[in-house]
């Protein structure tokens, strides 16, 4: 189909071809834009999830959750709204969640076409911690 396009000798054939490419080129911008989104969301997932196995691990919401919450923060460069179920020490077998939530700006366009997307995240277990 393309060489026949290439070796047609009316001017409709490269109108075609530059039509392809814009469009080719216009679907890649558009990808190159959209995957950011989706590794942001994968961040978000590894980060509400290691945050709660810190919980987990410490058997409380406090200075330990902090400091691994600002590590991965240094890390993914997200700065996401962090939500616990419960604060302060957990016993043991009881259930902790948290809940993260990130807004991602989406510039297709520089500042043209551009709006915010809010990621959320989601993640939850039991302290393995007994507490006298």
């Amino acid at each position: 189909m393309l060489k026949r396009v290439w070796k047609e000798q009316r001017g409709e054939g490269y109108i075609d071809i530059a039509v392809l490419v814009l469009c080719v080129f216009l679907v890649l911008a558009l990808s190159v834009k959209l995957l950011p989104v989706f590794i942001a969301k994968q961040q978000l997932d590894t980060f509400a999830t290691e945050l709660c196995r810190e919980a987990e691990i410490s058997g409380r919401v406090g200075s330990e959750t902090s400091r691994r919450a600002a590590v991965l923060t240094e890390k993914t460069g997200l700065v996401p709204e962090i939500r616990w179920s419960r604060s302060g020490r957990i016993q043991l077998n009881e259930e902790v969640s948290v809940q993260l939530t990130y807004r991602y700006d989406l510039g297709l366009f520089g500042s043209f076409g551009s709006f915010p997307v809010t990621l959320r995240a989601e993640a939850s277990g039991k302290s393995e911690v007994y507490w006298k």
